[in-house]
């Protein structure tokens, strides 16, 4: 039996990106499989230091591995990662 693949989303929030982007960067690259869109977001727009930086990820995988990849995220420190799941 096929593992059935969902349609979701993760939410990255990056306290300082100039410092933790790169362990973000290398989880997302090693899963890059599963992903199929990213959007980066600059939330302090005229930030040149330890700005704040939001990616969203369009994923489609396994309940399991979405939900693994955003525990493996929101473990890294200064950064916080949500799941959210959107097909049955």
């Amino acid at each position: 039996m096929a593992i059935k693949k969902h349609l979701g989303s993760i939410t990255i929030l990056i306290k300082d990106r100039q410092t933790h982007a790169k362990d973000v960067n290398q989880l997302l690259t090693d899963n890059g499989h599963l992903i199929m869109a990213r959007l980066g977001v600059n939330v302090q727009k005229s930030c040149v230091e330890h700005c704040t930086g939001m990616i969203a990820v369009a994923v489609e995988a396994s309940a399991k591995e979405i939900n693994d990849l955003a525990e493996k995220l929101d473990k890294l420190y200064g950064i916080t990662a949500k799941a959210s799941i959107m097909t049955d």
